[in-house]
């Protein structure tokens, strides 16, 4: 069975910083892109950060510099380092496994909630 737990979400003051963790089940992770995503309130759910199964990064445009993406094949978890938070980056995130080539698979968390304000 195919499971993500997010888990390190919660409130801090604008400048300051929070890591979040996902914790994978399955055997899909060592083929995965893993990522992490958000949705503000009565936006679309944005990308934050992926990175594939060789270390390879991608990062949205507003969060470069500040957050950090990283994965421990070994323990088949991936976190997400965030930095010199914003309220604009408040927001529920969701850890993310997904695939293109077969075997294609796209698989959600169930979320946690990151909320930057004074």
């Amino acid at each position: 069975q195919v499971q993500l737990v997010e888990s390190g979400g919660g409130l801090v003051q604008p400048g300051g910083s929070l890591r979040l963790s996902c914790d994978a089940s399955g055997s899909f992770y060592s083929i995965a892109v893993m990522g992490w995503y958000r949705q503000a309130p009565g936006q679309l759910r944005e990308l934050v950060a992926t990175m594939t199964s060789g270390g390879v990064t991608n990062y949205a445009d507003s969060v470069k510099g500040r957050f950090t993406i990283s994965r421990d094949n070994a323990k088949k978890t991936v976190s997400l380092q965030m930095n010199s938070l914003k309220p604009q980056d408040t927001a529920v995130y969701y850890c993310n496994a997904r695939r293109l080539a077969i075997p294609a698979f796209n698989f959600w968390g169930q979320g946690t909630q990151v909320t930057v304000s004074s």
